[in-house]
């Protein structure tokens, strides 16, 4: 199928996702349609609603080069790409701030706090609950995403003050795609 990315101001953006019941031909499809285009598109990760779905669903592909060398070497444990059917975090430690981007906000990117570590629970595609711990770049990943399934955006967790930096941007942006902020 073919999948296309919602950018900023689409409704789909704010809404919840919901359990996977069933991981099926064709959540494993979707599944590989949404990797396709999130590395179509550079990006590093891609939440269900981030192509018009509510399943509570993320793809992940971090290449090493994201990370330090000391990151690298603990998140070697946690295989590449990563197909998270209703993932939940479970524990989380530390902290890290950096500039993060995304798919759905083009040319916006800003610094944002989250945790340094954490511990995630998750569905895989051949159907098992898994864990994987990570921590750095791979873990910043991991939270975005979740947030993307919980209706969070990124921009959300901005300072006011770096978040109104950006103002007149999201409020084009979110114009030019329907309107919700």
């Amino acid at each position: 199928m073919a999948l296309i990315l919602k950018k900023y101001g689409e409704p789909v953006l704010r809404e919840k996702s919901v359990p996977v019941r069933v991981i099926d031909s064709e959540m494993e499809t979707l599944a590989a349609d949404m990797l396709r285009l999130m590395r179509k598109s550079k990006g590093v990760g891609l939440a269900a609603q981030q192509v018009g779905r509510l399943e509570r669903l993320c793809v992940i592909d971090v290449p090493p080069s994201c990370e330090t060398e000391e990151d690298e070497a603990f998140n070697a444990k946690v295989e590449m790409p990563l197909v998270m059917f209703n993932p939940e975090i479970i524990a989380s430690g530390g902290s890290q701030r950096d500039k993060e981007g995304c798919l759905s906000f083009p040319g916006i990117g800003g610094e944002v706090t989250r945790a340094y570590e954490v511990t995630c629970s998750y569905v895989g595609i051949s159907g098992k609950r898994m864990l994987a711990t990570a921590r750095g770049f791979l873990a910043r990943a991991i939270q975005h995403e979740l947030d993307h399934l919980d209706g969070i955006l990124y921009v959300d967790r901005m300072t006011e003050e770096e978040r109104a930096g950006f103002s007149a941007k999201l409020k084009k942006l979110s114009k030019a795609n329907g309107g919700v902020m």
